[in-house]
């Protein structure tokens, strides 16, 4: 008993990891800093992903999305909340989202918008034309914010082959192919 336990143990150490965490630096080529470009794997053949049950929010406060940058995954409903004393508005041009208008409610209340597609999506307000945001929407889990510094890490990513992308509202999307076997590191490079 004790050798079989002993070989299954042996056995299970050499097989293959089945998943693993894409990191590294992404360099930020003609802007100070890499804060708020986002990191994600793009679709996946023959794959689908059940939606995420947590909302994440937007709030609308000062007069400014919070956040500016916001990555979600596609079946992601978000929250929007205006924190705000005077009325506010949530918007987009973008076919993508299907150019959804929420119409307009005062401090304290929140309104809801599923986003079903991969895509990038600006916010505006129409009360204040300064009012910008924008949330890129994945088609998998797999996603990070960019640190400042350009590092990022995505965690249990399964083992294969992937176009990873990236994004920034000043710099042109970018992607690259990469292959994940267990602890993956890959440079990344977005520029103007």
């Amino acid at each position: 008993m004790k050798k079989t336990l002993l070989a299954l143990l042996l056995l299970v150490a050499c097989l293959p990891l089945s998943a693993g965490d894409l990191h590294g630096k992404v360099a930020c080529k003609g802007i100070p800093n890499c804060e708020g470009t986002v990191v994600y794997i793009g679709a996946i053949a023959g794959k689908t992903f059940p939606a995420p049950k947590e909302h994440p929010k937007i709030d609308q406060r000062d007069e400014t999305f919070v956040p500016h940058v916001l990555a979600v995954q596609a079946g992601s409903t978000i929250d929007f909340l205006n924190s705000d004393k005077v009325l506010h508005n949530v918007f987009t041009p973008d076919a993508c989202a299907e150019r959804f208008d929420l119409g307009l409610w005062p401090q304290g209340e929140v309104r809801r918008y599923t986003y079903r597609n991969e895509c990038v999506v600006t916010l505006l307000c129409k009360i204040h034309s300064y009012m910008v945001a924008f949330v890129v929407v994945s088609p998998t889990p797999y996603f990070a914010m960019v640190n400042p510094d350009g590092s990022y890490q995505i965690p249990n990513v399964p083992n294969g082959a992937y176009t990873v992308k990236l994004w920034h509202e000043k710099l042109r999307p970018a992607h690259k192919a990469v292959k994940v076997a267990g602890l993956t590191e890959a440079k990344l490079e977005i520029t103007k």
